[in-house]
């Protein structure tokens, strides 16, 4: 499989700015958690070793976001005295992986069972970054959630990547604010944070957390 940008992968070309430029504005700390792009060597890494291990290539169209975006790094937020906001979490599904965080989930240890069930996909998300067990997926299908606890691999909820990440930002313009969910979009200390206000999963930084919509 092919990794060069192609097809949908344009979409995501576009997709991405947009909502990087409503960090800018809305969302400053969030928008300096951006990594720089992977590399081209990165990327084909990540392919080869998919290649080599599952017989199957890197989806086109984390690879596009790659390209784009090779992860996020938390910043120091001084206000955050109990560290509940992780600055690089402006996604609902969390946390971007970089491609070697993604491969080294996705890519079952030598000699032991893939517990993805032969999905062809890669881990793309995550709320648990110190043990990541669950979230979201990306494959050539569409984005769906990963679960290695209960069910591996669910079906797609989003057609792509970049209908997620459009989903994203109509969520965060035009609304409704639970377009994606009971999470939703709100704003904290120069970041974009989404929950639940019936159920905050935030403590102290909830009072802090001002809704978008």
């Amino acid at each position: 499989m092919s990794v060069q940008p192609h097809g949908e992968t344009e979409r995501v070309a576009a997709a991405w700015p947009a909502l990087t430029a409503w960090l800018t504005e809305n969302a400053p700390v969030s928008h300096a958690s951006l990594l720089p792009p992977a590399t081209e060597e990165e990327i084909a890494t990540a392919d080869s070793r998919l290649h080599r291990r599952l017989g199957y290539g890197l989806p086109a169209e984390p690879a596009a976001l790659w390209r784009l975006c090779g992860g996020v790094r938390h910043q120091f937020i001084e206000a955050d005295e109990e560290g509940e906001v992780g600055s690089g979490a402006f996604l609902p599904g969390g946390v971007i992986f970089s491609p070697a965080e993604a491969l080294g989930l996705r890519l079952p240890a030598d000699g032991r069972r893939d517990g993805w069930g032969g999905a062809q996909v890669v881990p793309w998300l995550t709320r648990d970054e110190a043990e990541p067990l669950h979230r979201h997926y990306a494959g050539d299908d569409g984005v769906g959630r990963w679960n290695l606890v209960d069910e591996p691999v669910s079906k797609p909820e989003y057609p792509s990547v970049t209908a997620y990440l459009e989903a994203v930002h109509r969520t965060l313009t035009e609304g409704p604010a639970d377009l994606m969910g009971p999470d939703v979009p709100g704003v904290v200390w120069g970041c974009l944070i989404w929950d639940d206000p019936e159920s905050p999963g935030l403590d102290d930084a909830f009072k802090h957390w001002t809704p978008v919509h």
